[in-house]
This record gives C-alpha cells, sequence and structure tokens, in this order.
C-alpha cells in the first residue's frame, strides 16, 4: 500500500509553519477584533461588555467546578461596568490574544522525520519481530502496513493534495484516531496535516510530545463562550485560506454509541466554506480546497467499554469530556496494541474521493461537478449578480449543511467493516429474536450469559453478508471477511472478541454462543445499525 511518490509541495506547507505562526495569530486576532467590535456597534448582546462578561461567567463557573482559582475573572467581571469603551476594546484584544496563544498548533519537521524513518518502522518491528529482521527497513513496514490498512483513490488525492488544500474529515470512535489517521496519511504519501486535538489528549506526555510537534492545535472544550468559538473557527479559516491541509472529525467528540455518524457538528467544518469564499473575495477562487470523506475501521475498539457506558448512562449523553478512559492510561494502550494490533488487518482507514466545499462531486483535474456530472464554476456561487462578493453568514451556513449532508451519505459508502462487527450484528439479532425486543435498556436486564444457537447465527451471518454485497451503498466487508466462509468469520470474532476486554463479548461453548456482555455486543453491532433490519431477519 505505502506510497514510493514524495509529497513535495504539498509537505513543505507544514515545514514553514512555525515561520508563519505570528502571521496567522495576528490575522486571527484582527479580523476577529474587528467583526466583534463592528457588532459592539449595534449593541444588546453584541456589546463589548456583554463579550467580556460572558467570558467571565463561563471562566469562574469552570474554574470553581475544578476547585481552582477565579479571582481574575470576578475581579474582571465586577470592573466591567465601569469601564469606558477604550478599556473594554483593550480586554477584547488580550482576550482574543490570550485564547490565540492557547490554541496554535506547533510542527517540528525533524520530528515528522523521525516518525516517519524511526518511529513507523519500529511499530512494524513491534508486531512482528523476526519476519521484520529478515526483511530489513522494507519488512518493518510491511508489518504496518498488514496492520494498519489504508485504502481508497490514493493516486488521486496526492494529485489533489499537490493542486489545493485537503480538509481530511474522518469519523471518529476512538483517541487513537488521531495517531492512527497520522501514520495512514504518511503511509499513503499524503502531508500532514493540521488538526484540531481536545485539550485533555495532551495529559498524556509520549502522545502529547508528538502530537504537540505533528500540527495539532489545542482545542478546550469546557471553554463554552462565543468569543472562543469565534477565534477557534477564524484560526481554522486563516490555516485553510493559507493553504494548510487540515483535519476536522466533523461528527466532535468520539461517537460513544459506535453508529457511523449519521449527523455532523458544522461548526469547524463551515469554515472550509468560508475559506473558499474568502479566498474568492480576493481574487483567489484558483486556490481549490477538497474534501474528503474517511473512516476509520477498527477490529477492536480501545475504548469500548467506557464509551458504552456513558452513551448507554442518561447522565453521560450531557458529559461531553471523559478525563479518565483508556486513553488517558498507557498500560492499557500497550495492552491494546499488543493484544488488537497483532491481527492483519486490525485497522482500515479508508479515504474517499474528495469533494468540493460545497459538497460537489470533484473531477480528476479537481473541477467540480453537478448531480449531473456537468461543470460547476464555483465562484459563481459565491457572488452577486454585478459579478462581487457577497459575503452571506446564512447563505455560507446552508453551504455547510449541503456538504454535511453529503459527508453523512459518503461515511457507511467508505466503510469497511470487520468480523467483530457483522458478528455481533448477526448474534445480536438472534438475541433480539429470542428475547423479543431490541430494546437495549430492557435487553440489559436479562439473566447474564444469554446462550444463541450458533447454527441461527451462522445463518444469520450469510444473510447480513448477502445483504451488504447486494448493497453498496451501506459499506463494504473486509477483504479477509469476504474471503472467508460464515463458519470461519465466527470463529474469528469470538476470538478477537474474546481476546481483549475485562471480560468476553462472545464465548464458544458447544453449539451454542455465551453472551458475555450485552452492552460491548450492543456496542460493535452498532457499526451496522444503518443497515435496515428487515433486510437481515
Amino acid at each position: 500500500m505505502a506510497s514510493e511518490r514524495p509529497v513535495l509541495e504539498a509537505r513543505s506547507r507544514l515545514d514553514g509553519f512555525n515561520a508563519d505562526r505570528g502571521r496567522v495569530l495576528r490575522e486571527v486576532e484582527r479580523r476577529v477584533v474587528e467583526r466583534v467590535t463592528a457588532r459592539a456597534g449595534r449593541g444588546g448582546d453584541g456589546s463589548l461588555e456583554y463579550v467580556v462578561n460572558d467570558v467571565c461567567v463561563s471562566e469562574i463557573r469552570r474554574l470553581e467546578g475544578s476547585g481552582k482559582d477565579a479571582s481574575r475573572w470576578r475581579d474582571l467581571a465586577g470592573r466591567l461596568g465601569n469601564m469606558p469603551t477604550a478599556g473594554l476594546a483593550a480586554e477584547l484584544r488580550t482576550l482574543v490574544a490570550h485564547y490565540g496563544q492557547d490554541i496554535v498548533g506547533n510542527f517540528d519537521p525533524r520530528v515528522y522525520r523521525f516518525a516517519t524513518r524511526v518511529l513507523t518502522p519500529g511499530l512494524g518491528f513491534l508486531f512482528s519481530p523476526l519476519q521484520s529482521l529478515r526483511g530489513g527497513v522494507g519488512g518493518l513496514l510491511a508489518e504496518l502496513d498488514s496492520r494498519i490498512q489504508v485504502e481508497g483513490p490514493l493516486e488521486l488525492l496526492r494529485a489533489m493534495a499537490e493542486r489545493g488544500t485537503l480538509v481530511v474529515t474522518p469519523t471518529h470512535s476512538s483517541n487513537m484516531d488521531s495517531v492512527v489517521i497520522g501514520l495512514a496519511l504518511m503511509r499513503a504519501g499524503l502531508p500532514p496535516v493540521t488538526y484540531g486535538a481536545g485539550k485533555n489528549l495532551f495529559t498524556n506526555p509520549f502522545i502529547s510530545f508528538f502530537m504537540h510537534n505533528l500540527g495539532a492545535y489545542r482545542v478546550d472544550r469546557r471553554l463554552r463562550f462565543e468569543l472562543y468559538k469565534e477565534i477557534l473557527k477564524e484560526y481554522s479559516t486563516v490555516l485553510l485560506e493559507s493553504g494548510y491541509h487540515s483535519l476536522f472529525f466533523p461528527g466532535g467528540t468520539r461517537c460513544r454509541s459506535n453508529v457511523i455518524e449519521p449527523s455532523l457538528k458544522l461548526g469547524l467544518l463551515g469554515t472550509a466554506v468560508t475559506a473558499y469564499g474568502n479566498l474568492a473575495a480576493a481574487g483567489g477562487a484558483h486556490k481549490r480546497i477538497y474534501v474528503v470523506p474517511t473512516t476509520i475501521n477498527y477490529r477492536l475498539v480501545l475504548e469500548a467499554e467506557t464509551l458504552i457506558q456513558d452513551y448507554l448512562a442518561e447522565t453521560g449523553k450531557s458529559r461531553y469530556i471523559i478525563t479518565d478512559d483508556e486513553f488517558s492510561r498507557i498500560g492499557r494502550i500497550i495492552e491494546f496494541v499488543r493484544k488488537m494490533l497483532v491481527h492483519e488487518g486490525a485497522v482500515v482507514i479508508r479515504f474517499g474521493r474528495p469533494l468540493d466545499p460545497l459538497g460537489h462531486d470533484v473531477d480528476d483535474d479537481g473541477g467540480s461537478l453537478d448531480r449531473s456530472g456537468r461543470p460547476v464554476d464555483l465562484r459563481s456561487y459565491f457572488v452577486g449578480a454585478d459579478g462581487g462578493y457577497r459575503g452571506d453568514d446564512q447563505r455560507d451556513a446552508e453551504y455547510t449543511r449541503l456538504l454535511g449532508r453529503r459527508l453523512v451519505a459518503a461515511f457507511p459508502r467508505e466503510s469497511v467493516f470487520h468480523a467483530t462487527t457483522v458478528v455481533a450484528r448477526a448474534v445480536f439479532d438472534r438475541l433480539c429474536v429470542s428475547a423479543g425486543t431490541r430494546d437495549i435498556y430492557r435487553l440489559t436486564r436479562l439473566p447474564p450469559g444469554r446462550e444463541v444457537p450458533v447454527a441461527e447465527v451462522v445463518r444469520g451471518l450469510g444473510e447480513l453478508r448477502a445483504a451488504l454485497a447486494a448493497r453498496p451503498e451501506a459499506g463494504r466487508v473486509h477483504h479477509r471477511v469476504a474471503s472467508a466462509g460464515d463458519s470461519a468469520v465466527l470463529d474469528d470474532a469470538v476470538r478477537a472478541l474474546g481476546s481483549y476486554h475485562a471480560h468476553p463479548v462472545l464465548e464458544r461453548r458447544g453449539d451454542h454462543l455465551r453472551i458475555g456482555d450485552v452492552k460491548l455486543l450492543y456496542y460493535y453491532q452498532n457499526r451496522l445499525a444503518h443497515l435496515p433490519v428487515e433486510v437481515r431477519s
């Protein structure tokens, strides 16, 4: 899979990021301050006093909740009522500069070269020491490729990376995603990208070192005030306008239920639309932005137990940040790598064909196409009757929704299902038939150790695979699943689901399967939740 084609101009963009960082931050500060100040002239919720007070209230609430000193913010809030306009403007500039510095990323070409030349082959050695040593560096990389597979129109994407700016938009199910997608881009010959990562992820020193030096910028999800969101989006917009390839997880935080994201958070995604509109307004409509739907498909998921517990708990739906999951424990990560990534094809990253920022298909030359395959002048979507550029937030929001819908439609089609997924679905279906319900909360109250006949699961597995083969828009099974018989796929999945989690999800007992953890069974089968029930019953 690995590409021999060097990423030339595309990679050099991030190589020069640190020298450009000051300009990027100044541009972000200028735009945000100008925009907020202009809105303040209309008064009401847009007034400077309101904006700064919103920051103070949010920070006081956050710090008090953590037991930390919030006196700075109480003092500022107390002075706002008597502060002159010039003073409020100064506070606004200070705040924008402060949070901009907190967000901004870093890229060290030396760390990138280390990761490319040393760390990546090293991972290959961990997977298979003897075989890797026999094959030298090539053998090491081949071992890695067999575990982390990359699929899709890679040659086309390499061409697009040199023609314009890529926005990679993967599904998100694990904190391992950032590491995995970085490896995938590297091995596919695609350039490194800058991406937003939750600030809580920087608490792991080992992971933090690489994230900090490989283009990640910090996203503090505890900061809920509008000014912070505006700074974050402007930072992303300026990066894209400057030609830095980027990555967003459009589903937002990790998907706790493991379903393929049916809806997206459009905040950062909308910056692709805004950036293109700004480029068009500046006469740079030829500078294209390409959005790449991407799926990350795990055989097993590191944090599956924590995520599904959080999803099923009603309170979990409002708990935005999990700070003590498996990703915070280095020992658990090592165990995950050792027990999961020893399997061939343990992770499949599949890139789809790129879209333009409005969700149009793109031809091989990078031009936009409408639904009938006719060329589209993308700039015409951003100009008025007189040919001049028209800024319109409402219009851009609608364009972003169109893009979001195209991504949601692409995700299932670009998904790859492992044996663990299809077997979990087949077993879950049999369990639901025998229990007379598909309500997960009722199923979790069943007596432990429920069993289903192997013969019925094998038959259901065959029906499920046939249904997937007939519906390419619903995704595809992993080639190892496609080439194996139903019984072999079942045995493979039972081994995997019994090898990593604290308690085996499934166990073979003669001609029956014992369900050891119905919550995890539900979690893994959820990857196929978009497939209608009636086609496999």
